[in-house]
């Protein structure tokens, strides 16, 4: 079976592949760097797969942000509207998808290359960073306003709870971009199941830590 053969014949199989390889590539090297021949040769397809599947260079790159924010929704859930929810389960909210965001960013090879992608996107690239904050971010991180107020009792959209949030968020995504250096530090050899157990232990303890201080 030659590549053009395969691509028809799995065509979702064959987009995934140019979506990881995006992720890889655009992440490492920025979008003017990467030639649709080197994003075939890493997905293991022809260049016109490229073309049949998103319509060029262009439309790989765009289809890579938009299944950063699935991937991320599908862990932490879509945003929505909790209602009139009582504080504790506004923080157990808050605390569950904060353990389903710290396991997948330290324990997911895939997470990642995501992460490259997003920090490459983010020093370079606003249209992405719209992209990402309309279909995504902004939405999520309203949500997690919105409990962090139904937990506290403090004003949802006040500067204070938005800077909690996003420093919340931040602690997170530490032990993703400086991994390296917490292997080294911990003496791990690899972040699997159970040092990502205790590391989602402490980001739970400091989150439950900063709620209460904003409840007082």
């Amino acid at each position: 079976m030659n590549e053009a053969t395969s691509t028809l014949r799995d065509p979702e199989a064959t987009r995934d592949r140019l979506i990881r390889a995006g992720f890889q590539l655009f992440g490492a090297e920025g979008y003017a760097a990467v030639t649709t021949r080197r994003l075939a040769a890493q997905a293991g397809t022809n260049v016109a797969a490229i073309g049949y599947h998103f319509g060029g260079k262009s439309g790989l790159h765009e289809a890579c942000a938009h299944a950063l924010a699935s991937s991320i929704s599908q862990v932490v859930g879509p945003p929505r509207d909790h209602g009139d929810v009582a504080p504790s389960e506004a923080r157990r909210r808050l605390e569950t998808m904060l353990r389903d965001l710290a396991h997948f960013l330290t324990e997911s090879r895939e997470a990642q290359d995501m992460v490259g992608f997003l920090l490459r996107e983010m020093a370079g690239s606003e249209a992405t960073v719209d992209l990402l904050y309309g279909a995504f971010i902004g939405p999520k991180h309203r949500e997690l306003c919105a409990l962090w107020g139904a937990a506290t009792g403090q004003d949802p959209e006040s500067e204070e709870v938005r800077l909690a949030v996003f420093a919340v968020l931040g602690q997170v995504v530490y032990f993703r971009i400086a991994q390296p250096f917490v292997l080294r530090r911990m003496d791990w050899d690899a972040i699997g199941p159970d040092e990502g157990l205790r590391i989602a232990d402490v980001l739970a303890d400091h989150l439950q830590a900063a709620l209460d201080r904003g409840s007082r």
